[in-house]
């Protein structure tokens, strides 16, 4: 430590000292850094979860497929039977109102317009179908 003793010009007015002294506010904000450190609570990497205890329930009921076809030519089959537009409504329509609703795939061809899929996709949703499937998209890629 030093000390300011006098001012070599001979007067007897001390010095005015106009540097703060910074030692003990670094020695606050480390004390204070370490409590704040300290009071983090360590984060973990695993995630707490209530998974449910004992066996599933036994699924006995398989599930009914439908496939919706659609070929180059822009014609949309029923499984395997060509249908129009509206009996293909009719026919979401009587699916959407089963209890246990059958998975629905939809395979188009690469060459058909994507109006008719879009479509049949939008048919689809209307009628409150909601187990889709689009099958077949490895054509897709070049």
């Amino acid at each position: 430590m030093s000390m300011n003793v006098g001012s070599g010009s001979g007067s007897g007015d001390p010095e005015v000292l106009m540097d703060i002294n910074t030692t003990p506010l670094i020695d606050v904000m480390l004390v204070l850094l370490v409590m704040l450190i300290i009071t983090i609570p360590i984060q973990l990497h695993a995630v707490n979860l209530d998974m449910p205890v004992g066996a599933p329930p036994a699924n006995n009921i398989k599930p009914e497929k439908v496939q919706i076809d659609i070929d180059e030519a822009n014609v949309v089959y029923w499984q395997g039977l060509p249908v129009s537009a509206q009996e293909l409504e009719e026919k979401m329509t009587v699916l959407a109102q089963m209890p246990f609703q059958p998975e629905v795939h939809i395979r188009p061809n690469k060459a058909s317009q994507y109006k008719v899929f879009a479509n049949v996709l939008s048919t689809s949703k209307r009628k409150g179908l909601t187990k889709m499937a689009v099958i077949g998209s490895e054509q897709f890629v070049q």
